[in-house]
């Protein structure tokens, strides 16, 4: 039960959950996170790092980038993570998080 009950403290924060409802739309570095939340870099990579260690997000190099996606390997974490983009897909904040995702992409962080 310890690996449930991390998976569950790691989504139990409302930036965490924020990232994950973008990250199911899309691939994303750091910067285009820190585009739309506009929380500091070091905070965005201590939420990536504690998704990342309860299995919800994996990571890949790009270049100079580290590109985040949902890891949907696990189907515990698959589904509770499907279960919540679905019930906070309606959410002022989720839609709005996703209406300023459309004008953020690689490009525009190498311009900053």
């Amino acid at each position: 039960m310890n690996f449930e009950v991390e998976v569950f403290k790691a989504l139990g924060d409302n930036n965490r959950l924020r990232i994950v409802c973008m990250l199911a739309v899309r691939e994303l570095c750091v910067c285009e996170i820190n585009a739309v939340l506009n929380i500091s870099m070091s905070t965005i990579s201590s939420h990536l790092k504690v998704l990342r260690n309860a299995g919800i997000v994996k990571s890949r190099k790009d270049g100079r980038w580290i590109i985040y996606r949902l890891d949907r390997s696990n189907q515990f974490i698959s589904d509770v993570v499907s279960v919540i983009i679905s019930s906070m897909k309606n959410s002022e904040t989720v839609a709005g998080d996703a209406k300023k995702l459309k004008t953020v992409n690689l490009k525009n962080c190498s311009e900053q």
